[in-house]
């Protein structure tokens, strides 16, 4: 059975708070418009990196407090938090290449579905020379396909669409699992503050 997790604004931290914010001062800025395939790829791409890691590092940094930097030299912790980085990652570039499509889809009228596959396969041959595990690559590449079959395009965008890689964060990061426990509405809402942000970037990006 798949969990479904629904955002809930007191339970979200002070650094999420500072974060989403930041975004919001950000966002009056003025970017590049999404004007083609190209400039999609090189978003979700952008944007589900910025996403994973932060999230799962400051859940890193608020754990592990003062002394956050010094447990850096474990090698061991080093080798799980790279393997979760790129779980999460790849998970998270799922996530927004199908919302984006979804989006697309719906109030573009955009047709072509197929390209969503074209661009998650080439975001993922760039990063395996970047140093993704072929492990993760290999279940990226199943789970996306295997998505890809089940996904309602014309309802993804607007139904939970960053679910999966929020829950992904919530397994992956290299926290003890009672302390998870205690944490799962803070992780949760922790992504999915900052996917918020993504999503109101993205339409505002994409309309020209």
């Amino acid at each position: 059975m798949v969990l479904k997790y629904k955002f809930n604004l007191k339970d979200i931290s002070i650094e999420d708070f500072k974060v989403y914010f930041l975004a919001l001062f950000k966002s009056i800025l003025p970017k590049k418009k999404i004007k083609n395939l190209s400039d999609l790829e090189t978003f979700i791409q952008k944007k589900s990196a910025w996403v994973s890691q932060v999230t799962l590092y400051s859940y890193l940094k608020t754990r592990m407090g003062t002394k956050y930097v010094l447990h850096f030299d474990n090698e061991k912790l080093l080798s799980s938090i790279n393997k979760a980085k790129w779980n999460i990652y790849s998970v998270a570039l799922q996530d927004l290449t199908f919302f984006s499509f979804s989006y697309l889809n719906v109030f573009f009228n955009y047709d072509d579905i197929v390209k969503s596959k074209d661009i998650f396969f080439s975001i993922l041959d760039k990063e395996k020379i970047n140093g993704m595990p072929d492990d993760v690559l290999n279940s990226a590449k199943k789970s996306f396909e295997d998505r890809f079959q089940k996904v309602d395009w014309k309802k993804y965008y607007n139904s939970l669409p960053f679910n999966e890689s929020a829950l992904a964060l919530y397994h992956w990061a290299p926290i003890a699992d009672e302390l998870k426990t205690l944490d799962r509405k803070i992780v949760l809402n922790s992504m999915i503050l900052k996917w918020d942000n993504i999503k109101d970037e993205f339409t505002r990006l994409i309309n020209i």
